[in-house]
């Protein structure tokens, strides 16, 4: 077929690098070259020199904001213009805005958005009542950005029907789920009696001030790895967890080598990468009962409902204290861990934009 050249947005901040640079190295093979737009800060130089090593990708630090650090929609709907102006001075063929408010700038090209997660869908789960008034603009910009693309992906069906329900649209977004590579490098080692969670431990949709409660119960240490501040000073005080700030990619998957219990008490997430990870390196999980988990993770994990902290120190001690049914628990995971892959994903993309070049437009809502 036809080589396809598309501009994917970005940011160097969260999961978004690792989806969006995973997902352009396995679409490479399938004749797709990418143009990686830069929001937010500048990448680290490990994250640019991973970006440079993958064929057909050209990285553009923009230096343009992301919307969830902007005050209003004014440079946002700037942002979206400069990426239309950006695209046609790349000739690509269409584009993919990671942050869908872009969108509402029109482009002139087929558009296809993913939703990872945005301010209103986290508040609904963080703060359980209405959007603060001085975010309405944020959640009026992104339903302009939705209803104007071509298509729009979640990453899981969870999350988009969350996406319809609050953004009242008639149509779900289509599920494509995230992946990520196993590694191969780092072989497993023998069950390591330890627990471990890994975010950022200052969103308060991660739950670490649950998680802190739960490791004052258990007799095996348990770590956090983690930024506990956030970009707007958001900050988690741990007394119990063991704290190891933010660590790089190599050394968290050492750590998950051990299979030590993964948990997650998140009340929020779209997909979860850090739990694919673990589930990769054949940890057993346990995790919060939400759709989401369940949807990915369902019969291959043990799932906790509640904020009761003695609840969750009695699932992670029944696992450390029976590695049969730990090590099955693992090897589960790490079995249902092989459908999330990128090439899984990239081959799911790639479907959805030869569909919107033919001109099969799938609008949310019109």
């Amino acid at each position: 077929m036809k080589p396809l050249r598309l501009l994917m947005t970005a940011d160097a901040i969260g999961g978004v690098w690792q989806y969006a640079t995973d997902l352009a190295g396995a679409l490479a093979p399938l004749g797709v070259d990418t143009v990686i737009a830069l929001l937010g800060p500048a990448p680290s130089a490990d994250q640019r020199r991973a970006a440079d090593a993958i064929p057909g990708v050209t990285l553009v630090d923009t230096g343009l904001p992301v919307d969830w650090l902007c005050e209003d929609a004014a440079p946002v709907r700037a942002a979206g213009a400069a990426i239309a102006d950006l695209a046609r001075e790349h000739a690509v063929d269409l584009i993919q805005y990671n942050m869908p408010t872009l969108a509402a700038a029109p482009a002139g090209l087929p558009t296809i958005a993913v939703t990872h997660g945005c301010v209103s869908t986290w508040w609904a789960a963080a703060k359980r009542s209405q959007l603060d008034q001085a975010y309405l603009w944020h959640r009026s910009l992104m339903l302009e950005g939705l209803r104007a693309v071509d298509r729009v992906v979640a990453p899981t069906r969870a999350y988009g029907e969350s996406v319809a329900a609050l953004y009242g649209l008639p149509l779900a977004p289509v599920a494509v789920h995230n992946g990520r590579n196993a590694p191969a490098e780092i072989k497993p080692g023998p069950l390591s009696d330890e627990a471990i969670t890994v975010g950022r431990m200052w969103d308060s949709v991660k739950n670490a001030a649950l998680l802190d409660r739960v490791a004052a119960r258990l007799a095996v240490p348990f770590y956090a790895a983690g930024a506990l501040v956030g970009p707007h000073n958001e900050r988690v005080t741990l007394n119990h967890l063991q704290t190891l700030g933010e660590i790089d990619g190599d050394t968290v998957r050492r750590r998950l080598a051990g299979r030590p219990v993964f948990v997650s008490a998140a009340s929020f997430e779209p997909f979860g990468l850090a739990v694919l990870e673990a589930a990769q390196a054949g940890c057993a999980l346990v995790l919060s009962d939400i759709a989401t988990f369940r949807e990915l993770w369902d019969g291959a994990a043990v799932f906790v409902s509640g904020d009761d902290a003695q609840t969750w120190a009695a699932a992670v001690e029944a696992l450390i204290a029976d590695p049969a049914r730990r090590h099955t628990l693992g090897e589960a995971a790490r079995v249902r861990a092989a459908r999330y892959t990128p090439a899984a994903a990239a081959r799911a993309m790639a479907t959805h934009y030869r569909a919107l070049l033919s001109g099969d437009v799938t609008r949310v809502a019109a």
